[in-house]
């Protein structure tokens, strides 16, 4: 059983053989019994390849079942190292060298740039041919060649062998290697797991990327954990998803916030799918929920909306918010859900309760380090061992952690300290808006000034110099942005999320 288990390989043994583990809208559903075979039958194939435990692969493939099953079989032998496919041959240049890659798994027929780049730079290049009628994400690999000399170090991975490796995003500097250890990856599924209680009859619609630690582990690993299973969708999309919604009966989904509230968006036209298929709760992560959309997503679904707090360096979940008896707050990401949670003064030293400083964490789903590099690990760790997040915030006497933001992205306005979630909070309570993000902007004299980028709900109308008044009567007149921009749309991070650091310069503030 995978209760407690600290492998992938054992982490696929929980579901029952005829149990369905992974599907997709449409297509037929792949057992675990069908899962386990897989990921035996490609665990040997890449040994016969030479790559064994340890050995970094690249996987560029869609969104969907063959890009869940493929990240689970690579990884439960070998080093998984999903990249996003939309990257252009540039960045594939420097994830491949940076990775180390062995091995690069495409889709059968795809046109991605990285394989020329894997050509150029030696890597062999394997394609991925989808079997479909033998289960969703079922597959065959077709490996170049003649045969390698066999892996070394072959057969399933151990707890502490690397089962998955990630960039940092790098919004500030170069992206650094996150190694995240079987067992690493393996706790935080058990974490996410206990908190939101999954058992084998939860179904999961993953609309989150796959080369996402929030999708890998929040949207596969953890379900599957408890022998569940999760239809897997080709990537989000607001329009399909009350279609698959209809189709899949899902009793949960987790997104970001900015999926969500275009999902919220067009509730509204399909109250009938929501009646007809509740949802035992909706999970968020990966960025703050404004406490306006968390209300309006609990009143059209009738289920709970528990925002969990979470990043690649603790293989996903920190905290969560706990599921009903027991209360969740919006504008707190919840309690200590895995690692310990402490809050700590420049120094490292740590503050009394409800007291805002820098969030640390420590445990078992927490990486050992950043990747060669002894300076990020210096910096990222205190000498007992808490890892330094970089997220500001604060602990209620219940122990309810609530973020107050980025400490990169607190805007230094002349020496006064402005956090952008409080005034994000503020400007969502106008009725006309419906996102907001708040950045720093330049200035010559003060360094940063506020700023804000603004979304309309559909059929609004509003004026910079009215949202500035409004603001204006619920904050401090040096907190109300000097620079209010209303637009379409705000540009997004390839996972959906909004990110304040460098978009200034993306809108032309610069």
């Amino acid at each position: 059983m995978a209760e407690n288990a600290t492998t992938l390989h054992g982490l696929i043994r929980a579901g029952a053989d005829e149990a369905t583990a992974l599907s997709s809208p449409g297509g037929v559903p792949l057992t675990f019994g069908r899962l386990r075979a897989l990921t035996e039958r490609t665990i040997a194939d890449l040994n016969r390849q030479g790559i064994g435990r340890g050995d970094r692969v690249g996987i560029v493939l869609d969104n969907g079942p063959e890009m869940a099953a493929a990240f689970i079989a690579v990884a439960a032998g070998a080093t998984s190292a999903p990249l996003n496919p939309s990257y252009k041959a540039d960045e594939f240049t420097f994830y491949l060298n940076d990775l180390n890659a062995r091995l690069l798994i495409v889709a059968e027929g795809s046109e991605t740039p990285a394989v020329a780049v894997a050509e150029k730079l030696g890597v062999p290049v394997v394609r991925l041919r989808p079997t479909p009628g033998e289960g969703a994400g079922s597959f065959t690999l077709a490996f170049p060649g003649e045969a390698a000399a066999p892996a070394a170090n072959g057969g399933p991975a151990e707890p502490d062998d690397i089962a998955l490796v990630l960039h940092t995003s790098g919004t500030t500097s170069r992206p650094k290697i996150v190694p995240l250890k079987q067992s690493n990856v393996c706790a935080s599924a058990r974490n996410i797991r206990q908190a939101v209680a999954f058992t084998a009859g939860d179904r999961g619609l993953n609309i989150m990327p796959l080369f996402h630690i929030h999708g890998l582990i929040a949207g596969i690993l953890a379900p599957l954990s408890a022998g569940g299973q999760v239809s897997c969708t080709p990537g989000f999309n607001a329009l399909k998803f009350f279609g698959w919604m209809g189709e899949v009966r899902p009793t949960w989904y987790t997104a970001v916030p900015t999926m969500h509230q275009a999902i919220l968006g067009r509730a509204n036209r399909n109250k009938e799918v929501i009646e007809a298929n509740p949802l035992r709760f909706i999970r968020s992560s990966s960025s703050s929920m404004p406490p306006q959309v968390m209300k309006e997503i609990e009143d059209v679904f009738g289920a709970p909306l528990i925002e969990a707090y979470g990043m690649t360096e603790a293989a996903h979940q920190m905290a969560s918010n706990p599921l009903p008896p027991k209360p969740h707050y919006a504008g707190s990401v919840g309690l200590a859900a895995g690692p310990e949670i402490a809050i700590v003064d420049d120094e490292g030293e740590p503050l009394p309760v409800g007291e805002i400083g820098e969030i640390v964490i420590r445990g078992d789903n927490v990486m050992a380090g950043y990747e060669n590099n002894d300076k990020a690990n210096a910096e990222a760790f205190t000498k007992q061992g808490w890892f330094r997040t970089g997220d500001q915030g604060s602990l209620s006497p219940e122990g309810y952690l609530s973020l107050t933001g980025r400490l990169k992205e607190i805007i230094n306005r002349g020496g006064e300290k402005i956090s952008p979630r409080e005034v994000d909070e503020i400007l969502m309570d106008h009725p006309a808006v419906s996102q907001c993000v708040t950045f720093a902007m330049p200035h010559d004299k003060l360094g940063e000034d506020v700023a804000a980028a603004i979304v309309l709900r559909e059929g609004q109308t509003l004026v910079e110099k009215d949202l500035r008044s409004f603001a204006l009567e619920r904050l401090a007149a040096f907190k109300v942005p000097a620079k209010i921009l209303i637009l379409d749309e705000i540009p997004k991070g390839a996972t959906g999320k909004l990110q304040r650091i460098g978009l200034a310069q993306k809108l032309g503030l610069v």
